[in-house]
């Protein structure tokens, strides 16, 4: 069974803004999926859709087989959410908060556990209103958690953690996949999506343009390299034999080199090229195209 799955989902504002159009994705369930698109693209339209927040204008949406619309507070209750920018009720504790939620889905939690899982024992019983906006987002965190939920629903979940922060997130995340849940995690910080997520999705002006593994959307974009090339003399004459190798889709100079855009097994076909052409090869190196990169190329470039 997925975990969530839509289709043809679309949602319209006021009859002449598209938000959705079209939406077709499937989750399974213990997957860790990345939800990625600039501001706008239609990320937290879905996210709300799925919650029930927002009605679609068409298609439909399932959450842990249950119809998102029809079934939508049993789909609440089995569900933990992280919203972006919650507004934590400065009067009351990090523990009421934890308990309120305990309360609100009738299950049986320990508040502190959850607490010291999200790293703020110390302030189980301050006041929330003192709390620094990384502790605010550990707290709602912890009342994520609570239930030991199916699904977890994290939107921007790093936003304002330090780098340990934003470290331990990860940590729990991969837990709570280990302990057979499902996250469906939406993020700017592309770093941690990929240090996390299983597939991504990634939307553009409401489509949703590609959904793959991150080396599957590398290979899709070429064999997902950067190939960088030092010469004894970098010439005009060099840069025209890169180009002239079949697959390669950029060349330019940069510190005292060539870094070249490759294709599919173009990598060897460079270097022999130049060799071949009398161009001393001191040394070369290759990367791996960041998902910033792959994200850039489905957002702003022609894909």
């Amino acid at each position: 069974m997925a975990a969530i799955e839509t289709s043809g989902l679309g949602k319209e504002y006021g009859g002449d803004i598209l938000a959705l159009e079209g939406i077709d994705l499937r989750i399974e369930e213990g997957e860790i999926f990345g939800f990625l698109g600039p501001n706008g693209a239609g990320k937290s339209t879905t996210i709300n859709i799925l919650l029930d927040f927002v009605r679609p204008t068409e298609g439909s949406a399932t959450v842990l087989g249950m119809d998102a619309q029809e079934q939508s507070q049993e789909i609440r209750r089995r569900t933990g959410v992280l919203p972006e920018g919650y507004q934590v009720y400065s009067r009351l504790t990090g523990r009421q908060h934890v308990e309120f939620v305990i309360d609100s889905k009738n299950v049986d939690a320990d508040p502190s556990a959850l607490l010291e899982r999200v790293g703020i024992p110390e302030a189980a019983d301050r006041k929330a209103g003192g709390y620094s906006k990384g502790m605010k987002q550990r707290l709602t965190l912890a009342m994520a958690l609570v239930g030991e939920p199916e699904l977890l629903i994290l939107d921007e979940p790093s936003t304002g953690l330090d780098p340990a922060g934003a470290r331990e997130i990860r940590e729990i995340v991969r837990e709570e996949r280990d302990r057979g849940a499902t996250v469906f995690f939406s993020s700017h910080i592309l770093e941690q999506v990929e240090a996390v997520c299983d597939r991504v999705g990634i939307l553009r002006a409401g489509e949703l343009v590609a959904v793959d593994s991150i080396d599957g959307l590398r290979e899709a974009a070429g064999d997902g390299a950067t190939l960088r090339v030092e010469l004894a003399d970098v010439t005009d004459d060099a840069i025209a034999v890169v180009e002239g190798v079949d697959g390669v889709t950029d060349v330019r100079r940069q510190d005292g080199g060539l870094v070249v855009s490759v294709g599919n097994g173009s990598k060897t076909r460079v270097l022999s090229a130049l060799e071949d052409a009398g161009h001393e090869v001191m040394d070369f190196r290759t990367e791996e195209t960041s998902l910033e990169e792959i994200f850039m190329n489905y957002t702003e470039g022609d894909r």
